[in-house]
């Protein structure tokens, strides 16, 4: 059976994440407080921002901008999205 996590996005009980995403403290507190749903999301966004914006993740600044908006995103606050996106309907 999967763990399961009070995931800090959706306020419930749901799947978590396998292993830690990152390492150290902030990777642990990912793993103990966010979804495995959650975290796909981020990821989706997080990939729509960096295409979008063009942003170079060898640069310090952005990458602290996506950390920024990572904790938004995950705190359910207004987070940067990409512009001009238009989700497609299913």
């Amino acid at each position: 059976m999967s763990r399961t996590v009070k995931c800090r996005k959706y306020k419930k009980e749901l799947p978590g994440l396998a292993v830690p995403p990152y390492p150290g403290p902030k990777g642990q507190e990912i793993y103990e407080t966010v979804s495995q749903q959650a975290w796909l999301e981020w990821q989706t966004q997080q990939t729509m921002l960096i295409n979008e914006k063009q942003l170079n993740l060898m640069n310090p600044k952005t990458r602290g901008y996506l950390q920024q908006e990572m904790e938004k995103f995950l705190n359910n606050e207004n987070y940067d999205r990409a512009e001009g996106f238009v989700p497609t309907s299913e």
